[in-house]
C-alpha cells in the first residue's frame, strides 16, 4: 500500500478535528508505516491528542472521562470514517500534558478481513528484528496485519511433527505435576 499524500492526510486531520468541540483537541496526526513502530504495513492510524481530558468524576480515568464527554463524536467517527477514509484502520487517543506518562485509548475500526471465530487478544512486546519479520510476512502477502502474521507463524509450528510430540510431553509433565 502506498503512503497517503500530505493533502489526503490533511483532509483526514481536518475531518476528525471538526467532529470535536473547539479547544478539546490539541492535535490530530495521521500516522503511517514508518512513522511509529506500532503502525503496521498498510495501516493508517489517526492519533488524537486531547488538550485536557473532560472533567473526571472522582477517581475516573481521564480517558474514560473523555470518552464519556465525547461519546457521540466518537461513535460518529466509528460509523463515518471507514466509509469516507477506508485507509484508516485505527484511532489512538492520547490525553495528558507535560513530561509524564500519557493516557491512551485505542479505537479499532471494523475491517472486512477479520477472521470469524473465537479469538483471544494477546499483547506481546517485540524487538526490531521480530517486528521486521512480521512486517516482511505482511509485505510478502502472507498476512494482512501483524496479528494474522503471528497466527500464520503459529500455524506453521503446529504443522511440524515435533510439535505433536512436544504437546504430548507437556501433557505427561502436567500429569506428573498433578500427582505431587
Amino acid at each position: 500500500m502506498e503512503r497517503l499524500d500530505s493533502t489526503t492526510t490533511g483532509l483526514i486531520e481536518q475531518d476528525v478535528k471538526g467532529r470535536f468541540p473547539e479547544g478539546v483537541l490539541d492535535s490530530v496526526t495521521v500516522l503511517q508505516y514508518g512513522d511509529d513502530p506500532a503502525v503496521e504495513p498498510g495501516q493508517v492510524v489517526v492519533q488524537v491528542t486531547a488538550v485536557v481530558a473532560a472533567e473526571a468524576e472522582g477517581d475516573e480515568d481521564p480517558v474514560d472521562a473523555f470518552r464519556r464527554a465525547n461519546r457521540e463524536a466518537i461513535q460518529q467517527l466509528q460509523r463515518d470514517i471507514p466509509q469516507r477514509w477506508p485507509q484508516v484502520n485505527r484511532f489512538k487517543l492520547i490525553t495528558g500534558q507535560g513530561e509524564g506518562p500519557k493516557r491512551l485509548m485505542m479505537l479499532r475500526l471494523p475491517t472486512p478481513d477479520e477472521p470469524p471465530g473465537d479469538l483471544t487478544p494477546v499483547m506481546a512486546r517485540l524487538g526490531p528484528a521480530d517486528l521486521e519479520t512480521l512486517d516482511t510476512l505482511i509485505t510478502a502477502g502472507f498476512a494482512a496485519n501483524r496479528a494474522q502474521a503471528v497466527r500464520w507463524a503459529l500455524a506453521r509450528i503446529r504443522e511440524r511433527p515435533a510439535y505433536a510430540e512436544l504437546r504430548e510431553r507437556a501433557r505427561e509433565i502436567a500429569d506428573l505435576e498433578s500427582q505431587f
